[in-house]
């Protein structure tokens, strides 16, 4: 088996930006820790991330289940033809990690890794909000991200430790093979009629928290609506 290669490793402080007088939506006041910058030399992973990194909205992003977020460099070349935007490259998305060798058809929920001195373990796919649309201005950015499946997907820390861009990431455990982050992909966006996949994802016990409820309510025939997340403030 190829073993995943962190190609970069990428942090970043919260940004505020926008002018409150302005007409249009996506030049309205805003602040994020979408924009990341390449964080070289040995970098210490802690239970909530990278030292360093910041979150602006806690409540949606960040803690022990979205410690790390990791990006395949290869969907870069899929989003400039997508959006025709040449400058869209690493660290678009707000990864922390740029991965060769990895996509989301061969990372699996539980997919424990070592790297470097640290061990993390994938919790769930990416939900991608509002706010690479603001970045980029597309307003319908986040639909196509979870359309198209390369949404990336969150790490959960089990060992803290030391970790440097340019390693391989050794998979040392695969609870569940069966749970590709394209198959959580498929229950949560395509497969929504099919209970019985919702039923067996919510059952995965190394699924992040989060994902579990939002299948729950599905079960529950609470189904709600996505555009507060892929629109917010935008729309």
């Amino acid at each position: 088996m190829t073993k995943p290669i962190v190609n970069v490793i990428l942090t970043g402080k919260v940004k505020r930006m926008g002018s409150p007088d302005a007409e249009d939506r996506m030049d309205r006041p805003w602040e994020s820790g979408i924009f990341k910058t390449k964080a070289d030399g040995n970098q210490w992973i802690g239970l909530e991330g990278f030292t360093g990194d910041e979150i602006a909205d806690k409540k949606v992003h960040g803690g022990p289940e979205k410690a790390v977020f990791a990006y395949p460099s290869k969907h870069y070349t899929y989003w400039k033809e997508d959006l025709k935007i040449n400058d869209i490259g690493i660290g678009a998305m707000g990864e922390n990690l740029s991965l060769e060798n990895a996509d989301e058809t061969s990372v699996c929920i539980g997919d424990t890794y070592r790297f470097g001195g640290s061990i993390i373990q994938v919790s769930q796919p990416r939900r991608p909000c509002w706010k690479p649309a603001r970045r980029f201005r597309v307003m319908d950015f986040a639909l196509r991200i979870q359309n198209s499946g390369l949404t990336g997907w969150y790490y959960r820390v089990l060992q803290e430790g030391y970790a440097t861009a340019g390693m391989e990431m050794e998979l040392i455990d695969r609870p569940h093979p069966e749970w590709t982050i394209a198959a959580c992909n498929e229950v949560m966006y395509v497969k929504k009629r099919d209970l019985d996949l919702a039923e067996q994802l919510a059952s995965c016990d190394l699924l992040a928290p989060n994902w579990k409820k939002s299948l729950n309510k599905r079960l529950q025939g609470k189904q709600s609506s996505d555009a507060k997340r892929v629109y917010g403030p935008n729309k």
